[in-house]
């Protein structure tokens, strides 16, 4: 029989927890914001009540992307990182035209900007690729 035993498991780098926690972050924000669209287009009186609950439906499935990027990134799954990029990826442009509004949506076009940017920088980050086991190309094993 042999003694050794595996040895313990590195600690997850606190960049791969910020970037969980802020892929989570934007998941229970586009959460909260399905639900209040369909609370307002239930309890309203929206132009399109169809159209209303197609949205806030729409917002509440598309979180499950960052959520579920969220959880494999604090589990460190390799694949969870692709997710996590996107989401950001397709953040930017909606913090872009929420700047370009000339009303209250300019402070969430910045929060979002911010988040996605710092979000990316976590994840592209080489610690955090090296915890996600990714390995660049040509270095398969």
């Amino acid at each position: 029989m042999s003694s050794e035993q595996n040895p313990a498991p590195e600690p997850r780098p606190r960049r791969l927890t910020y970037a969980a926690l802020l892929a989570a972050l934007e998941g229970g924000a586009l959460v909260v914001g399905g639900l209040w669209v369909l609370v307002l287009g239930a309890t309203g009186a929206p132009d399109d009540r169809q159209q209303a609950v197609t949205l806030g439906v729409t917002l509440v499935v598309l979180a499950l992307l960052p959520l579920l990027a969220a959880r494999g990134l604090l589990l460190r799954r390799s694949w969870s990182r692709g997710p996590a990029v996107i989401t950001q990826l397709l953040a930017l442009p909606i913090a872009y035209n929420l700047l370009q509004a000339d009303s209250m949506a300019i402070p969430a076009g910045i929060a979002l900007a911010v988040v996605a940017v710092a979000a990316l920088v976590l994840l592209v980050n080489g610690e955090t690729t090296r915890a996600l086991g990714i390995k660049g190309p040509g270095r398969a094993e």
